[in-house]
């Protein structure tokens, strides 16, 4: 399977028990796909700005408690 198209053909294709297998393997490695991406920002200083942001919300009362 190299092409967007044979990956979709081959998961249309699956029985529902193999399709839920799939899509709980995927959320997973879509996850620690994010987790990296986001580690790669942190770790470039692409996300700065936003914690200081954040924390001069925090510093100014600006925030509620979840």
């Amino acid at each position: 399977m190299s092409t967007l198209n044979e990956v979709e053909l081959a998961v249309s294709q699956l029985l529902p028990e193999d399709l839920a297998a799939f899509r709980a393997w995927f959320a997973e490695f879509d996850a620690g796909a994010w987790d990296k991406q986001i580690e790669k920002d942190v770790a470039a200083g692409r996300l700065d700005v936003l914690a200081q942001k954040a924390l001069e919300h925090l510093r100014e009362g600006r925030c509620t408690d979840l």
